[in-house]
């Protein structure tokens, strides 16, 4: 009975273990060719999560979810909740999903109303 609470224990711990790294959005699934659109802010920004996020609608109609850097970092690029309105147009920069299905980009830059928010500005 000890042997298998114990190895429930462990199981557990490290199932519990694996959910930050399964909650990281990094780099690898994203093209290597630079890409920007053009849209509306259909949600603005998020800073809930691990990242701050942004859903924009293209000219083509199609909802495209923008993941930014973590929440820290996105504020201090001076872009934060409720400073773009939801209708505004925007420009953003960065890298789309390798899976063409996917209508996500990890966000560098976003641009809106003259000013740029750099929220990764190591990746020029």
């Amino acid at each position: 009975m000890h042997a298998k609470l114990s190895l429930g224990i462990g199981i557990l711990t490290l199932s519990l273990a694996a959910i930050p790294v399964q909650a990281h959005h990094g780099w690898a699934g994203n093209q290597d060719e630079e890409f920007e659109l053009t849209g509306t802010v259909q949600h603005g920004v998020s800073l809930a999560g691990p990242h701050a996020t942004m859903k924009l609608r293209a000219a083509d109609g199609k909802v495209w979810d923008l993941t930014l850097a973590p929440p820290a970092r996105t504020q201090a690029s001076g872009l934060k909740e409720g400073i773009i309105p939801v209708g505004a147009t925007v420009t953003i920069h960065g890298h789309r999903n390798r899976d063409a299905n996917r209508l996500e980009v990890k966000t560098e830059r976003v641009t809106w109303n003259g000013r740029t928010f750099d929220v990764y500005p190591d990746r020029k």
